[in-house]
């Protein structure tokens, strides 16, 4: 069973509710939806209710909705048949299938097509589903948690999601708090990475005397992933003592970064690469739609899939990606 430590450390009250939320429903099988700002551990509180509950031995699997196009999320969901489409050489059997007896993980859930979530809502009404191509009607036994980085009540609101889903979904809502409002889980989190890092590597580094400072000062927007990434990088940097200034590395590039005008704008620094301005704009649109990708990927004229690939290489280089930004 996953130690619960591993995935939720920290003393605050944000994170102790969470705690309490996840034993009351762990060992039941409702649907859960967990909200959070991106890099909040929302795939470990998923992972942590997975264990803790009945279906611990069975299979987790999951799949970020917003990544693939509708047809494609039908087909990795609910599986083909063989023939039902070019290159379906075989039947496949999809997430749902795969997962029985366990868990099924939806991230960005609020990011599926208006179709899909037709097809999904009768599917966690019924546990019952086609496959792709299909005519004989399937049944499997799989438990649903979802999540989202966006308020599911505005995408109701902007009718990017439909409001029974939202109702059938959150039967049982959590909330991750943003890591700059959990007190001091940011330096118990620190430690927890750095722990980690010296027992896989068979070292015995340490935070320098001011790190806490430098881990408190700074509002880590990336959440528990920034920071897992900024310990990482100040790990292979530093020798010995973990310098503070290479793991703010991304607040210290602040000063170049793009700031927004007051007109619905940003500014780009003179001397800014073409990456650092386009990753600035690909953010500044995304703030500006609540995180909305769909909305963001129109108003910046690329695919949704582009976006996505621009994002996950993002979150990819981390704080390091701010780092060479801040040398350029």
């Amino acid at each position: 069973m996953t130690d619960m430590s591993n995935c939720m450390v920290g003393r605050s009250n944000a994170i102790k509710a969470v705690r309490e939320l996840v034993e009351k429903v762990a060992p039941t099988d409702a649907t859960v939806l967990i909200t959070g700002e991106s890099g909040s551990g929302k795939e470990l509180v998923a992972q942590a209710i997975h264990a803790r509950s009945l279906r611990g031995t069975g299979p987790f699997l999951g799949i970020n909705c917003g990544a693939l196009p509708p047809t494609l999320i039908e087909s990795e969901l609910f599986g083909f048949e063989r023939g039902s489409f070019t290159g379906a050489s075989r039947t496949h059997a999809g997430l749902v299938e795969r997962a029985s007896g366990g868990t099924l993980f939806l991230d960005e859930v609020t990011e599926m097509s208006a179709d899909m979530q037709t097809r999904l809502l009768r599917f966690l009404e019924t546990q019952r589903f086609y496959r792709v191509g299909g005519s004989q009607e399937l049944r499997t036994d799989v438990r649903v948690v979802a999540a989202t980085n966006r308020s599911p009540v505005q995408a109701v609101r902007d009718g990017s999601m439909r409001e029974d889903l939202l109702y059938r979904l959150a039967v049982f809502p959590i909330s991750l708090a943003p890591l700059r409002e959990r007190d001091d889980d940011v330096v118990l989190l620190a430690d927890h990475f750095l722990n980690e890092l010296n027992a896989r590597n068979d070292t015995a580094k340490k935070f320098a005397d001011t790190a806490s400072h430098t881990l408190r000062d700074y509002h880590w927007p990336g959440n528990v992933r920034e920071l897992k990434n900024a310990i990482e990088r100040a790990f292979i940097i530093c020798a010995q003592e973990l310098d503070p200034q290479p793991m703010n590395i991304y607040a210290a590039s602040t000063d170049r970064a793009a700031r927004a005008d007051g007109d619905g704008g940003i500014q780009v620094p003179i001397g800014s690469s073409l990456a650092q301005a386009e990753r600035w704009l690909i953010e500044a649109t995304l703030a500006h739609w609540a995180g909305n990708k769909n909305r963001a990927a129109r108003t910046l004229g690329c695919s949704l899939k582009t976006l996505y690939n621009k994002l996950a290489a993002y979150e990819r280089q981390g704080v390091e990606q701010q780092g060479v930004g801040a040398q350029a």
